[in-house]
C-alpha cells in the first residue's frame, strides 16, 4: 500500500513538473542508476525534493530517500505520515551531534541498505538562487563512506516558484543541472572547497541573470 501510495504521488509529481514547471534537465544519465549513492542539491524551496526525486526511474522509488528535517517534518501527525510514508524522508534531528549521539546515524544506516540518499548541504532553504556555503555533514559522511558517489545537481527556478515562507504557487520554469559524481578526499575542507566550486560552476553554465 505505502509504495502503490508512493507510486501514484510521484507520477501526480512528474506531471506537474513538466507541465506547470517545464523543467529542463541538462546530463540526467549522470544521476545514480544504483545505490548506495548520494546526490546533493542547493535548498531554496520544499519544491526542491520533490523535483528531484521525480528525475529518478519510478523503479528506484523505494530506494531514493530524501533527508529532512525532524523538527519540521515531523511536527504534527499527518504531516509526519505523509513525509515518510508518501515522500520517503529519513527524519534527521538537527544540532544535538555528540560523542553520544550521531544525528547522521539514519543516512548511514540508508548507506548501508544501498539507498540513495538526497541531501540538502546548506542546511535549510535559502534565498532564492543564492548559494550557500555547504555546511561539514556531507564530508563527514563522505568520509564514513569514501567509495560512494556524490553527485551535484544545481537546481534553479524552484526558490521563485515557491520561496520559503510562501504557499501560492508560481508558474516558473525550472531548470537543472547534473555535475559528474566525486568522492571522498583525504581531508574534509578540500572536499568541501571541491563540492561548492563544483556548484559554482553548475550555476553559471545556465549564464542566469541575478535575481
Amino acid at each position: 500500500m505505502q509504495n502503490a501510495l508512493r507510486l501514484i504521488f510521484f507520477l501526480l509529481v512528474r506531471a506537474f513538473v513538466l507541465v506547470f514547471l517545464g523543467m529542463q534537465v541538462r546530463r540526467r544519465n549522470l544521476l545514480p542508476a544504483t545505490g548506495p549513492a548520494i546526490v546533493v542539491a542547493n535548498h531554496n524551496s520544499h519544491l526542491d525534493t520533490l523535483v528531484l526525486i521525480s528525475l529518478f526511474p519510478l523503479h528506484l522509488l523505494p530506494r531514493v530517500r530524501p533527508v529532512a528535517a525532524a523538527d519540521y517534518f515531523l511536527k504534527n501527525r499527518f504531516l509526519a505520515w505523509f513525509s515518510t510514508k508518501v515522500i520517503g524522508i529519513i527524519p534527521m534531528i538537527r544540532g544535538h551531534a555528540s560523542k553520544h549521539f550521531d544525528p547522521l546515524a539514519p543516512c548511514h544506516e540508508a548507506l548501508a541498505r544501498g539507498d540513495i540518499l538526497v541531501l540538502f548541504p546548506e542546511g535549510t532553504r535559502g534565498e532564492p538562487e543564492k548559494l550557500e556555503h555547504f555546511k561539514k555533514g556531507i564530508a563527514y559522511l563522505a568520509e564514513k563512506w569514501p567509495q560512494v558517489p556524490i553527485t551535484p545537481v544545481f537546481l534553479h527556478g524552484l526558490g521563485k516558484a515557491l520561496p520559503r515562507g510562501e504557499f501560492l504557487l508560481v508558474p516558473f520554469f525550472c531548470d537543472v543541472f547534473v555535475g559528474e559524481a566525486l568522492t571522498f578526499h583525504d581531508d574534509k575542507n578540500i572536499f568541501l572547497d571541491d563540492i561548492n566550486s563544483r556548484f559554482k560552476t553548475l550555476a553559471d553554465e545556465g549564464h542566469f541573470p541575478a535575481w
